[in-house]
């Protein structure tokens, strides 16, 4: 059985760095232009439920933005804290900004992709910007998303903000989303494949071209799934739309939690969407532990006394191997890399934050998110 484990984690790491590897290679990332040539109109959309202590910088970082032409609006999304009048306090009544309430969210729909769905139907712009409210813009960061956006040719634009991390929980899990989209995911694939499950977007800055938004059939073709996001870029593959994606690079950034409280709530709230189900929640727990724990495990144990000698140097190289991937894919979006030998206790938080999703589902049938049910 060790042998089997140990083979079998061997054989999963070394398919990580291949495709880590090749995504060194081959992930485009947003770079600094003045996008001179572009004149298309831009929509930026940001959906907003309880951020007064975040939209304000949100605004502010917005309205100081380099490319000329482009228009922002907020829906406040049913708040109880004075969203809008932050937003609007931030604004200095800056006439690009348009900022309106959500109305009830109809039967069969989730709150966000309700929140979407109104904020395209108001917006003006031939390219499409849905972005959270807790994102920060560089004041070039507009312009290298367009040129990026007209490079590339695609007609959706995934882009993976950089993330911005001080409490210790933050630190160990968030990094833990660009390790699964540059160790699983193959840009290459993803760019250049009509496979609707090699695909990936990050619902924090997503931009579509206006005809390729309508012709998914927007947000309502989404309205039901919590991971709207992905679902969109499965649905911009099946269609044959072209579907890229980009690393912000610090152009653009976010902190998303700040305590574990948030950390375990946030995560929780789409990991059991984001595989599947609960069989498929078990089975990715059993694989992470196998891949990222039992090596550490087999490693202490095999030099406290082992009657197969050879296994703690095998161990000892896997743990070096997931290290490594870690470290690497750290490094590679601006995250630290000295947290890497921690990737055993990210394990540990993980697992309870698949256990507080399982319990959400089986006691209230779906994750709660800010006062309220994130599923009808």
């Amino acid at each position: 059985m060790t042998v089997l484990l140990l083979i079998l984690a061997s054989a999963a790491l070394s398919g990580m760095i291949l495709i880590l590897l090749s995504n060194l290679a081959a992930f485009p990332g947003l770079r600094d232009c003045n996008a001179a040539g572009i004149a298309a109109s831009v929509s930026v959309l940001v959906p907003a439920r309880n951020e007064a202590a975040v939209i304000g910088a949100t605004v502010r970082s917005i309205l100081q933005q380099s490319y000329p032409c482009w228009e922002l609006l907020i829906l406040d999304d049913g708040s109880e804290d004075g969203t809008e009048r932050a937003a609007l306090d931030a604004s200095g009544n800056d006439n690009r900004l348009r900022i309106f309430r959500g109305g009830p969210i109809p039967g069969g729909w989730l709150g966000k992709s309700w929140a979407c769905h109104q904020l395209a139907g108001e917006a003006s712009g031939e390219i499409l910007i849905f972005a959270d409210a807790d994102v920060r813009w560089h004041n070039r960061a507009l312009a290298a998303l367009l040129c990026e956006l007209d490079r590339s040719g695609a007609d959706m634009l995934a882009v993976m903000p950089s993330q911005k991390t001080v409490s210790w929980p933050e630190r160990l899990c968030v990094p833990l989303m660009a390790f699964a989209i540059h160790a699983y995911l193959p840009a290459v694939a993803v760019h250049r494949t009509s496979f609707p499950l090699l695909a990936a977007a990050n619902g924090q800055c997503i931009a579509l071209r206006r005809t390729a938004y309508d012709r998914l059939g927007g947000h309502a073709s989404v309205r039901d799934n919590i991971l709207d996001d992905i679902g969109l870029a499965r649905r911009a593959k099946r269609a044959g739309l072209p579907l890229r994606m980009a690393e912000a690079n610090g152009l653009i950034t976010c902190r998303m939690y700040r305590d574990w409280r948030t950390v375990r709530e946030g995560f929780a709230k789409n990991i059991l969407a984001g595989f599947g189900g609960t069989a498929g929640l078990l089975a990715a727990t059993v694989f992470h532990w196998v891949v990222f724990l039992v090596p550490w495990g087999l490693l202490i144990v095999g030099f406290s006394g082992t009657a197969v000698p050879w296994h703690p140097y095998w161990a000892l190289l896997l743990v070096c191997a997931g290290i490594f991937v870690r470290a690497l894919t750290a490094w590679r979006t601006g995250q630290r890399a000295g947290d890497a030998p921690l990737l055993p206790v990210a394990v540990l938080l993980m697992t309870a934050i698949a256990a507080q999703s399982l319990w959400w589902h089986w006691r209230f049938g779906g994750p709660l998110w800010k006062g309220r049910r994130a599923v009808s």
